[in-house]
């Protein structure tokens, strides 16, 4: 990464010594996938490794020693090997994990087997996350049992096992200027690359021209990768949640969505805007667009400190069942269709209704039927528990979440109004909890009907221009 910065994981580290009690944390790096036959998926650290160490390349690991007199950070790294490097590229060594990532100690990865045994001597605790990677999970308990077998020589093996999670995913929640230097850079880039791609739309594009523009814009940026396939779904292609097809066309008086958010020096974006094709929304379309809208803004307004995980959704429902009655999509009182969901959902909670025989009621649920967010920053959707027991977490300053609420009317229904059929939206912003008026990351991306309708007009004139 061009601005690593070894102060930003040094502090991260210290952090996490000084919430961990004396014991060994264990990290593995991320294991290659293969894709075909001899070819690997491009890489992608783990999150947590990452977060700790700064440290990109496969097949390492990483000790962090809270009580140890001088190896407090520990990495077993690939070796160095000239030969190897001309194929697959240069690598940092155990020199190098010393010298440009600050480790304590570092080792080869042929090391492995015999140093962490002998790291885990007399510690009582260890900090592992066991339950992801079978083959992982299976050296640990090795490393275990080699010293257990010391007994009787008087050394003792780690008698607690902690998951280092309950730590390092509570840091990675609350947000602090290391973490957001690199969030608004990706959330700026990414509603960028938004813009553009809107600029760029024309009738007879297929779904992935449009994706092809979005990540040229990224990588143009500064993006090495993107935070996580694009969604780019034309027409009533919006109404499948995680359409990743992405080859129809583009068709004018129809609506195009995209999903799609670029990743920059770990963490991502995630942005959805849904704009005209032809760069004018009919009525309909823009009152379908408005509802969903009122109830983001409504959302985001409601993003503070202090209140509970769920209330951001329960307000965009609320607008959402106003808007789907003012529409003729339901038909009733909104407060008493969100009651009559909440009880459907209680019910089939407490056994006393099967979703499979029993027929759910019609309510918000079948045009709305995902929640308004969710944790945002090195994963698109990020570690942190939304639960303390019973209750939704209260939101906090430097948490960042997303708001995505949206309306779903599939061309097949026979039983709204046809104007409506095909039409899906969802406006997705990224939230920065502050101490007072929440901050939107992603604010560069055009939103309301007006500012889309003119950035697609000026695509028009500098199209012109460039044919002239």
């Amino acid at each position: 990464m061009s601005d690593f910065n070894a102060d930003i994981f040094k502090r991260r580290r210290a952090e996490f010594m000084k919430r961990m009690q004396p014991g060994v944390a264990i990290f593995p790096a991320a294991p290659e996938a293969r894709r075909n036959n001899d070819v690997y998926f491009e890489y992608r650290q783990d999150s947590d490794f990452y977060y700790l160490t700064g440290f990109e390349e496969p097949g390492s690991l990483c000790l962090i020693i809270k009580d140890h007199p001088e190896h407090k950070f520990i990495l077993f790294v690939p070796p160095r090997d000239k030969s190897m490097e001309i194929w697959h590229g240069r690598r940092a060594g155990p020199e190098g994990a010393r010298s440009v990532y600050k480790a304590d100690a570092a080792y080869a990865l042929d090391e492995i087997e015999k140093m962490v045994p002998d790291y885990l001597k007399n510690q009582l605790r260890m900090y592992a996350h066991f339950g992801d990677d079978a083959a992982f999970d299976d050296r640990v308990t090795g490393w275990l049992n080699k010293v257990r077998a010391m007994k009787r020589l008087g050394i003792n093996a780690p008698t607690e096992i902690h998951d280092p999670s309950e730590i390092i995913h509570e840091m990675r929640l609350v947000k602090n200027d290391d973490d957001l230097h690199f969030l608004r850079k990706a959330a700026k880039l990414g509603a960028g690359a938004h813009r553009h791609a809107m600029m760029m739309t024309r009738p007879g594009m297929y779904e992935y021209e449009v994706q092809a523009e979005f990540e040229y814009f990224s990588k143009r940026g500064g993006s090495h990768r993107l935070g996580y396939p694009s969604i780019v779904a034309a027409g009533d292609n919006a109404n499948i949640l995680h359409y990743h097809e992405n080859n129809a066309p583009c068709k004018d008086g129809d609506l195009i969505l995209m999903d799609a958010g670029c990743e920059v020096g770990m963490y991502t974006c995630d942005i959805t805007r849904c704009w005209p094709i032809n760069g004018k929304f009919t009525p309909a379309q823009r009152e379908v667009y408005d509802w969903v809208l009122k109830a983001q803004l409504a959302s985001i307004e409601l993003s503070r400190p202090g209140v509970p995980w769920q209330d951001p959704h329960w307000k965009s429902v609320e607008v959402l069942t106003e808007g789907m009655v003012a529409m003729g999509l339901l038909k009733g009182d909104p407060k008493e269709i969100i009651a009559t969901q909440k009880q459907w959902d209680e019910d089939v909670k407490n056994k006393k209704k099967d979703p499979k025989t029993d027929k759910a009621p019609k309510t918000y649920r079948e045009f709305y039927m995902h929640n308004t967010g969710h944790w945002l920053g090195m994963d698109v959707h990020d570690v942190g528990k939304y639960r303390e027991g019973e209750q939704w977490r209260k939101l906090a300053k430097g948490n960042v979440l997303t708001v995505e609420p949206g309306i779903y009317i599939s061309a097949e229904r026979d039983d709204v109004p046809r104007k409506y059929l095909g039409i899906g939206v969802r406006i997705e912003d990224d939230v920065l909890v502050t101490d007072g008026t929440p901050e939107v990351l992603t604010k560069d991306a055009p939103k309301t009907v007006e500012e889309i309708e003119k950035v697609m007009a000026e695509g028009k004139k500098t199209l012109a221009a460039a044919l002239k």
